[in-house]
C-alpha cells in the first residue's frame, strides 16, 4: 500500500473520529447544514429503535415468564469515561446494583478491556467476564459459586479464539508505544487479545499525526483490523469475533440457545462495539 493512499484514509478517519466527539466546536455553516442532516438521521434512527428506558414498562410485560440474562458492558455503562483510561473504577454504589442483579439473573460483563483489568476493577465473583471483544472469555468455577461475591482468581479460561495473536499483539503495543510517544496525550493500553490508542488528551491537531502512525503500523501487520470507538482506536485480530459472538457463546454456555423463545438476553452499552452486540436475536 502506497503512502499516499494512507493519507487518504487517515483524513477519513479523521473526519470520523471528528463525528465521535460531540464536544467539537462547530466552525462554519456548512459544518452546521451538515450536521443538521445527521441530526435527522439520527431521529430517524431513533424512531425505529425506541429508547429501553421510555420503552421499559413493555420490556417488563415481554419478559414476563422468560429467563432473564444480563449482558453488561463496562466503560461508560459501569464506570464513567474518564480521562485516564486507568482510572475508570467503578463507584461502590455500581458494584452493589451488579452484585443485586447477578443474585436474581446470570450476568456477564462484556468489555474491550482485558479481562484481568475488567475483573480488577468489578471485583465480584459468581459472573462471567468476556474481555478483549469477547475474546477471552472466563466464568465461575464451583468455587466462586459457593463463595459467589469475595473475588476470587480462580476463574476458569472458556474460550479463546485468538490466542495464536498474543505474540503479535504484545509486539504491536511496543511499536506503537515507540512511535506515539512523541504525540501528547497518546497512550496505548494492551488488552491482552486487541489494543487500545486512547487519544482522549490529545488536541486534536495531533489526531491526523495518531491517526497516520497506527496506519502505517497496520500496513506491517495486515492480520490486525481498525476499529474505533470514543476517543480510541482499536486494533484486534482480523478473526470473525466480536462482542455479538461472544453473547451466543456465553447463552449456550449457560444451557440456552440465543433464538430460544424463552430467555430474553438484556445488553446494555454505550459505544459502537456494543452494536455487534445489539444485533444478535
Amino acid at each position: 500500500m502506497k503512502i499516499k493512499n494512507v493519507t487518504g484514509k487517515v483524513e477519513t478517519l479523521v473526519d470520523s473520529l471528528r463525528d465521535l466527539s460531540p464536544t467539537r466546536i462547530r466552525s462554519s455553516s456548512s459544518d452546521e447544514l451538515i450536521a443538521s442532516e445527521k441530526d435527522d438521521e439520527i431521529s430517524s434512527w431513533i424512531a425505529l429503535h425506541p429508547s429501553a428506558l421510555d420503552m421499559f414498562n413493555k420490556i417488563m410485560s415481554d419478559a414476563e415468564g422468560k429467563q432473564i440474562i444480563m449482558f453488561l458492558d463496562y466503560d461508560g455503562t459501569l464506570s464513567r469515561i474518564t480521562e485516564d483510561h486507568d482510572k475508570a473504577y467503578i463507584t461502590d454504589e455500581m458494584r452493589d446494583v451488579v452484585k443485586e442483579v447477578a443474585i436474581h439473573f446470570k450476568t456477564a460483563i462484556i468489555s474491550g478491556r482485558s479481562t484481568d483489568k475488567v475483573q480488577s476493577f468489578v471485583k465480584l465473583a459468581g459472573i462471567h467476564y468476556a474481555g478483549s471483544h469477547g475474546m477471552d472469555i472466563k466464568g465461575p468455577t464451583n468455587t466462586d459459586e459457593v463463595f459467589l461475591f469475595i473475588f476470587l482468581s480462580n476463574q476458569e479460561v472458556m474460550f479463546q479464539p485468538a490466542s495464536d495473536y498474543l505474540p503479535m499483539i504484545d509486539e504491536v503495543v511496543n511499536v506503537l508505544k515507540e512511535k506515539t510517544k512523541c504525540i501528547s496525550g497518546a497512550t496505548v493500553e494492551n488488552n491482552k487479545f486487541c489494543l487500545s490508542v486512547h487519544f482522549r488528551r490529545v488536541d486534536e491537531k495531533g489526531w491526523a499525526a495518531l491517526a497516520e502512525q497506527v496506519r502505517l503500523v497496520l500496513i506491517d501487520y495486515p492480520k490486525l483490523r481498525l476499529t474505533h470507538g470514543k476517543k480510541v482506536l482499536e486494533l484486534r485480530p482480523s478473526i470473525k469475533w466480536d462482542k455479538g459472538k461472544a453473547l451466543e457463546f456465553l447463552l449456550n454456555s449457560l444451557g440456552v440457545l440465543a433464538e430460544s423463545e424463552d430467555v430474553l438476553p438484556v445488553y446494555i452499552g454505550d459505544d459502537r462495539t456494543d452494536e455487534d452486540a445489539f444485533k444478535v436475536h
